[in-house]
């Protein structure tokens, strides 16, 4: 029996490199695509990669004839321009169904994002709760859903991963600068009195359930899932298990969330802070989704706890400080640059 062949967007990123390397374990052939070079050396002798632009159709197209399952990770995160996140988003992803429908693939699974749920009023959240995209990603990859739907009412499969904030190995972003903070022997300031739970998602799990999706019957798959951790706590609880590695005997320190809203604010209209609205808006509120579904439907079984997820990714930037302490820019692959708040943390 040959072996499948996995065609994936965003094959360099964060995701992309973990799902990869989960895939390879299990004996798929791999091709992945993406802006970026593929230059993962443990695994680059076993990729075949395409450097292109989800937005180039017919790339998309060529790049994938042959394949058997798409995972379509690839995506404009927060920080690009609007024009690049609605054109990236919603556009790409219609290449990206499209290729995939010309080129007779039946099964192509969409990551989408619990943004798509905006600041709710309820917790935990379900798949069936209504859709309000704060800002212009919160809003395409709604869009990018609805283009799903018409995918599916063309006969293919197109299940939908809705996952909480991932983390793990190669996550670096937002992530980065509390990771720094830690290593330096510095504090953290939490939006409000961080006795809020906010569910995280080890990347780990979150591959496992793709590829429960990849595999599961169509009838079975064809449907939208929330995937987060299953143990949580309060973030203040959580994320002090960073600070405790680092071993400084600093804590996490809550501050009053509105006076920090409106700073963060500032700051972002003026882009002196990294930090994005969907970002801080939602900090000191709850933020939680059920996994029943996917527990039901899927059989998905997360392993790893925020805590878990959050010390194994401390735990890999602290052992490949050397290999990004120079670089930054606006994907999950680099540190984000700190701004103004290099400055604050001089304080901590």
């Amino acid at each position: 029996m040959s072996k499948k062949k996995v065609f994936i967007t965003g094959g360099s990123g964060f995701l992309g490199i973990n799902l990869i390397r989960y895939l390879l374990d299990r004996d798929y052939e791999i091709v992945s695509y993406d802006l970026l070079t593929f230059d993962y050396i443990d695994c680059i002798n076993r990729v075949n990669s395409f450097v292109g632009d989800i937005r180039d159709y017919d790339k998309v197209l060529t790049s994938m004839k042959g394949c058997d399952i798409v995972v379509h990770t690839a995506a404009a995160l927060p920080l690009y321009s609007e024009g690049d996140i609605f054109t990236t988003d919603i556009n790409g992803t219609k290449n990206v169904l499209q290729a995939a429908h010309e080129n007779g693939i039946e099964r192509v699974v969409h990551i989408s994002s619990t943004a798509v749920y905006g600041i709710p009023d309820h917790h935990p959240l379900i798949e069936s709760d209504k859709v309000d995209g704060v800002g212009p990603y919160g809003m395409a990859k709604i869009k990018a859903e609805e283009v799903c739907f018409e995918y599916r009412d063309k006969g293919m499969a197109v299940p939908i991963i809705r996952p909480k904030s991932f983390i793990g190995p190669e996550r670096l972003g937002v992530f980065a600068l509390f990771y720094d903070w830690a290593k330096d022997g510095k504090g953290f300031p939490m939006i409000g009195s961080g006795k809020n739970r906010y569910q995280l998602l080890d990347v780990e799990d979150l591959c496992q359930a793709i590829h429960l999706t990849m595999t599961l019957g169509k009838d079975i798959v064809n449907d939208t899932f929330n995937i987060g951790a299953k143990e949580f706590t309060t973030m203040k609880e959580d994320y002090q298990v960073v600070l405790d590695e680092a071993g400084f005997g600093k804590k996490i320190k809550g501050f009053p969330a509105m006076p920090m809203i409106i700073t963060l604010r500032i700051l972002e209209k003026f882009k002196l802070s990294p930090l994005y609205k969907w970002v801080y808006e939602t900090a000191s509120k709850d933020s939680f989704v059920s996994i029943e579904k996917a527990e039901k439907v899927l059989g998905y079984k997360p392993e790893h706890s925020n805590k878990d997820a959050l010390l194994r990714n401390y735990k890999w930037y602290v052992d490949n400080l050397d290999k990004f302490k120079n670089s930054s820019g606006t994907t999950h692959r680099v540190p984000w640059k700190q701004g103004i708040l290099s400055l604050v943390k001089r304080f901590f």
